[in-house]
């Protein structure tokens, strides 16, 4: 019997979080938009659940992308002989304590009325991965993984997060106090389009033809099945999870390019004619017309999705033009190639569906203050900040983006003695000290001017979002918020607001025209709301007004 953490000792720990942090009252639902905030920073959820998601709420996050690790739950993850008499599809028969931080996840982002998105991925345990794998004496968790186990994997994380599962008991007890809440929001695998996230790319002893499509059809076909036998038949599951670039061969282990990826998957040629014989065959495709038209139903999680999620990293360019553009790639300068891709796609095998666009992995790297190096693709902390504002403009003006996502929270742990944020530095706190960086501030109120040297007299547009005001909203008992646009004359001097504008979209959005007096710089200030401090509801570690990152205009 698993043990889970005792309900008494969650809701303590609430309670002390928001006397420390902010009041966490029992949240409103925040209304739907077409575009949410999203953030994921596994190691510091899995560290410290409560205390991160009190500050993601500060910062106005609205869904948080958890990796639900395979591995890291399974019995004898290492071995290479299954458990006997294991039921997988269980949640009770896994190991003791296995499924405690995600209990804790759940239970924490629902006090916090902050959603998930519970991403079910690898590594696999070794006993559920196939044959072939290199003899390194590694243990290769990400090879030719079972569909079958990772149904039943599926199976059991769906069933204890369906809002009926009472861990005390380890069983289904519908209406208990104590059960778990519901999660309603899934997606499948991590970039299964890169070799080391899942491998072999290529089919072994013809590398180049296209392998990894047909298992992540098949895992996308257990976590459907899964979904649909436990009571979540209305939730949202999203597909892809892709990484936006990839090499010309793909071999083992490397990348492959994800428009190859995604046609491969769905058996069609470069031209998006339906595969035949031999090459689909080989693929894991229908061979024949009559297994064509039986491919759409048969393959329910690729055409009725909720829509198909992508990771497209910019790299140190800036975001609204690909440095080296390719038809195959994902990045958000090249969005239009996926959105086109999946609808011929749907096409092909008569469906009309559009589907929606999730971006759940993105962010910049940032150069290291004191340690900045020509070789490394790192961003100057002040670029990084524009360039997020810039990106996440272009994705708000995307009807068919419904997210935009920010990766990590914290900076990694560093790789060396001169190395002061490590390898994937894209957090917006710095690692250790957790000194706030330029993209903290960017990303907690974004702000973004697509036109910055006019003449005078022109009206120009001002976009940001305040992104904790649904937040502060909800907090206020239904209070809308305001932010103020406020102007510099020149580069010095005291700021003076030109106008204060109502925040009324559910997401914090808004877009305004301005006439400006004349060059100088612009900035928001927006004030938290300010509660009763014998309540609790005040964080002495934030200032009262929150400002934005500063734009400079130049009028001639």
């Amino acid at each position: 019997m698993s043990r889970s953490i005792p309900r008494p000792a969650i809701l303590l720990r609430v309670m002390l979080l928001a006397i420390a942090l902010i009041a966490l009252p029992a949240a409103r639902a925040v209304a739907a938009s077409t575009q949410e905030s999203w953030l994921e920073d596994d190691v510091s959820l899995y560290n410290d659940p409560a205390t991160t998601l009190a500050k993601l709420r500060l910062l106005g996050v609205t869904r948080v992308r958890v990796a639900v690790r395979w591995q890291l739950i399974a019995p004898d993850p290492l071995s290479r002989k299954r458990p006997k008499n294991f039921n997988a599809a269980n949640p009770a028969a896994y190991p003791a304590g296995t499924w405690r931080i995600w209990d804790e996840i759940v239970s924490d982002a629902t006090a916090a009325g902050i959603s998930l998105d519970f991403d079910l991925l690898g590594g696999a345990p070794v006993w559920a991965t196939g044959p072939g794998a290199p003899r390194d004496g590694k243990p290769h968790i990400n090879w030719d993984p079972s569909p079958t186990e990772f149904g039943n994997f599926a199976r059991a994380v769906a069933t204890r997060y369906g809002g009926n599962y009472d861990p005390d008991t380890d069983s289904l007890a519908p209406g208990n106090a104590s059960d778990l809440p519901k999660v309603s929001f899934w997606s499948v695998w991590n970039e299964p389009d890169y070799g080391p996230s899942l491998a072999p790319q290529g089919v072994l002893g013809h590398l180049k033809i296209e392998n990894s499509p047909r298992m992540y059809r098949n895992l996308v076909g257990a976590a459907w099945n899964a979904l649909q036998a436990t009571g979540h038949t209305h939730d949202q599951l999203v597909i892809g999870e892709l990484a936006p670039r990839g090499a010309e061969f793909w071999g083992v282990f490397s990348g492959m390019k994800p428009l190859v990826f995604l046609r491969a998957m769905y058996c069609v040629d470069a031209n998006y004619k339906v595969l035949r014989g031999s090459a689909a065959r080989i693929r894991g495709c229908p061979t024949n017309a009559a297994g064509s038209r039986r491919f759409r139903a048969q393959n329910p999680g690729l055409f009725r999705a909720a829509g198909v999620a992508d990771h497209p990293y910019m790299r140190w360019y800036q975001p609204n033009k690909e440095q080296f553009p390719d038809p195959d790639s994902t990045s958000l300068g090249e969005i239009g190639n996926l959105t086109r891709a999946l609808d011929r796609l749907q096409r092909v095998y008569g469906s009309h569906k559009r589907y929606p666009i999730y971006n759940s992995e993105f962010g910049y790297i940032t150069s290291p203050p004191k340690h900045p190096s020509k070789k490394t693709p790192w961003v100057n902390q002040n670029k990084a900040a524009l360039y997020l504002n810039w990106a996440e403009y272009i994705s708000w003006r995307n009807p068919r983006i419904r997210s935009f996502s920010q990766y990590l929270l914290y900076d990694p742990l560093p790789a060396n003695s001169t190395d002061d944020f490590g390898g994937f530095a894209s957090g917006l706190e710095t690692f250790g000290k957790h000194a706030r960086k330029a993209t903290y501030t960017a990303w907690r109120l974004p702000v973004f001017m697509p036109v910055t040297s006019a003449r005078r007299g022109r009206n120009l547009e001002v976009w940001g979002c305040v992104r904790p005001a649904p937040y502060a909203q909800d907090d206020t008992g239904g209070d809308l918020q305001t932010v103020k646009i406020q102007f510099q004359r020149g580069s010095r001097g005291a700021f003076r607001t030109l106008r204060t504008v109502t925040v009324s979209d559910p997401r914090g959005y808004f877009d305004v025209h301005l006439r400006f007096p004349g060059s100088g710089t612009v900035r928001l200030a927006w004030d938290y709301p300010t509660f009763d401090q014998a309540l609790g509801y005040f964080d002495p570690l934030l200032p009262h007004t929150a400002y934005s990152r500063v734009v400079r205009l130049t009028l001639h």
